[in-house]
């Protein structure tokens, strides 16, 4: 008879060294493999975070009704590397400076209105943003007050501009109290290049809006924008 090995019932060995071992290999080989399998998740999860997809709270009123005050939403960081923004997407970019009120507050999230190339006017008979010479029908995005029923209108302010390449006219959809395209346009004295942004600052397009539960949506182009002509 081997060493190690006990007669059972019928005469025949049984190995008890190695079926006692057995059980504390597996369990010993856990535990050894956790931090590796813990490190292999966060990494994961900065590399999703910092070039796929991140997750941004709405800190302000500018978007209302669109996205509230404390909504979450995701933005997809990687779509930009393989396409420009277009009409009507909801971005997320880094802040011009001279667009802040709080230096440190330096990531906003705007409606893309126009691309390079574009003119964009304000406004036509009917008061309504024009682009390329077709006007944008907004209501399905413009602000509404709850309260009263009322809709904000296009711009307050007049503007005639020619969007520079590889910049975005970008716009909130609550227009009375976003600090955006059009409110830089009137501050910086009809300065073209302040009132729009770079393409290359643009982080990321919000896709989903997925907190609180019972406001989630997806976000697509408003069909507006598929009227727009391309720049003459």
């Amino acid at each position: 008879m081997e060493e190690g090995q006990a007669p059972d019932a019928d005469g025949d060995g049984v190995d008890e060294t190695s079926s006692q071992q057995q059980p504390q290999k597996k369990k010993g080989s856990f535990w050894k493999e956790l931090p590796i399998l813990l490190g292999v998740a966060i990494l994961v999860a900065i590399v999703v975070r910092t070039w796929v997809v991140q997750t941004y709270y709405i800190p302000s009123g500018s978007m209302e009704n669109t996205l509230e005050l404390n909504d979450r939403v995701l933005v997809n960081k990687l779509v930009y590397n393989f396409s420009d923004p277009e009409r009507g997407e909801i971005v997320v970019f880094t802040a011009p400076v001279s667009w802040r009120s709080d230096p440190d507050e330096d990531e906003f999230i705007k409606r893309v209105i126009a691309v390079g190339g574009d003119h964009v006017v304000c406004c036509d008979d009917d008061g309504r943003i024009t682009v390329n010479g077709e006007a944008l029908e907004e209501d399905d995005y413009l602000y509404v007050n709850p309260l009263t029923g009322e809709q904000d209108v296009p711009s307050l302010d007049a503007f005639d501009v020619v969007v520079p390449a590889d910049r975005l006219w970008v716009m909130g959809d609550h227009r009375q109290a976003s600090g955006d395209s059009r409110e830089r346009y009137i501050r910086e004295g009809g300065d073209v290049e302040a009132a729009t942004i770079e393409t290359d600052a643009v982080i990321g397009k919000a896709f989903v809006l997925f907190w609180p539960v019972g406001h989630g949506t997806w976000f697509s182009i408003p069909g507006t924008f598929e009227d727009v002509p391309p720049p003459s």
